[in-house]
């Protein structure tokens, strides 16, 4: 049975296509294998593939990573994966991470409004969207066994040395846009994140050899 591929919107599929791999460094290559590891090995086994990306507020580098690795998992038809976020408290998905990644073709809808929107993001027409909002990594939401923890911000890589339920705990931290908040380069610079993170997501899943 042939597996049939997702097909991504264009606009996502267009900046897919951009991707140098080449680009990205060989010391971040080192730090990204642990993952290439984990993601290998459960495939190989023909095991669920749990990822929970956290940082401190679950705000931004988290949700930018968990939506990327999904949509890298599809692109190269990974399956089984699951990709969640978490931080080490909860607050909010910050207004201009949600809108970087609309700018990149994901179609987004608030499913719930108040100080912790709800958000429904979608990559593809026919794939369930990814549900974001900020939540602690270890909310009844996400998984509680049988996942790698993925720190994707360097405080809460430092804050929190020990994820309970996590089978491994990898460390990939991302620069924070947020430094740029509320300054002339906001746009560009949490772009430039996105892009980096998705980069390297899909460098990642472009290494896994599927059975």
């Amino acid at each position: 049975m042939t597996l049939t591929k997702t097909i991504l919107f264009p606009e996502i599929e267009k900046i897919i296509s951009a991707f140098d791999f080449e680009s990205i460094s060989s010391e971040r290559k080192i730090i990204l294998q642990p993952l290439i590891d984990f993601i290998q090995a459960k495939t190989s086994n023909q095991q669920e593939i749990r990822l929970n990306l956290i940082c401190t507020h679950n705000s931004r580098r988290s949700h930018l990573s968990q939506v990327w690795a999904q949509t890298a998992a599809a692109h190269f038809n990974i399956k089984n994966v699951f990709c969640y976020s978490g931080g080490t408290e909860a607050t909010a998905l910050f207004p201009m991470a949600a809108k970087t990644l609309e700018q990149s073709g994901f179609k987004i809808k608030i499913i719930a409004a108040g100080n912790n929107p709800i958000y429904a993001i979608k990559y593809a027409e026919n794939e369930h969207p990814i549900i974001g909002f900020s939540k602690t990594y270890d909310d009844d939401f996400n998984p509680q066994s049988e996942f790698a923890a993925i720190m994707t911000c360097s405080q809460a890589d430092g804050g929190c040395p020990f994820i309970a339920g996590a089978e491994k705990r990898i460390p990939i931290t991302f620069e924070d846009p947020k430094a740029f908040d509320n300054t002339p380069q906001q746009a560009e610079k949490y772009q430039e994140r996105s892009l980096q993170i998705a980069t390297e997501m899909f460098y990642v899943f472009s290494k896994i050899k599927s059975y």
